[in-house]
């Protein structure tokens, strides 16, 4: 079995993974089929390039279906029950950079700090009698990060939309989010806790811990790290 491995099958991300690669002496080119999600490795031999949307290459790297695979950190540990135990993070790419953050409505001024989210979360439901609800897309990072921080009395509400949106819509109070500049946040009229940073995130080279390792492959991921130098 040769080496796997998995890259975002579009946008910015694979254009961007593409050059990353390149830098180091190993391009990666796409099919001559457009709807084909498949490509050549030249550089290393016994690679095989495997086109994925960004999302799927966590599941594909926990299944063992690839065995290196590029997405964001935030991807892998919101989608991986107990990351680590799966996937090994081998490389930072240096780009793809946005922060995971937790931020509430500009008018609550007395709120700047977890602490104080937490007090208003025990009012809020006291006065409304349903807990105070946070607008997401990463369920299981904020869900771990909120229990270390001692946050209690609140709820986490799926937005797969334009989450920033979800306070003015009235769907939340607060929002928990990917964020680069802040810009979106800031025309929403919303604002970042002072310890309101989950995570930072980039695009990183993943490998995965599953049993499909075979000689050839562990052959071909020797010469490619060499390659990449990491």
């Amino acid at each position: 079995m040769t080496l796997r491995l998995g890259v975002p099958s579009k946008g910015r991300l694979m254009e961007k993974t593409f050059a990353w690669f390149g830098a180091r002496g190993v391009d990666l080119a796409l099919s001559g089929h457009a709807r084909e999600y498949a490509g050549a490795v030249e550089g290393v031999d016994g690679v095989e390039l495997v086109m994925v949307s960004a999302g799927e290459v966590p599941r594909e790297l926990e299944a063992g279906r690839i065995h290196l695979g590029v997405t964001g950190i935030d991807m892998v540990r919101e989608k991986i029950a107990r990351w680590e135990d799966k996937v090994r993070q081998v490389a930072s790419l240096g780009f793809g950079g946005a922060d995971l953050v937790i931020a509430v409505p500009d008018c609550w001024v007395d709120v700047a700090t977890l602490d104080d989210l937490d007090q208003v979360a025990t009012l809020f439901r006291a006065a409304h009698g349903h807990r105070l609800r946070i607008a997401t897309k990463y369920h299981r990072v904020i869900r771990d990060f909120l229990r270390e921080q001692g946050v209690g009395d609140y709820q986490l509400v799926d937005s797969q939309g334009a989450t920033e949106g979800t306070v003015k819509n009235l769907t939340a109070e607060a929002i928990a989010d990917i964020t680069s500049t802040g810009e979106t946040l800031r025309a929403n009229h919303l604002r970042v806790l002072e310890d309101g940073l989950v995570l930072r995130s980039q695009a990183a080279l993943f490998k995965t811990r599953a049993e499909t390792w075979t000689p050839t492959a562990r052959d071909a991921w020797a010469a490619l790290s060499k390659r990449l130098g990491v």
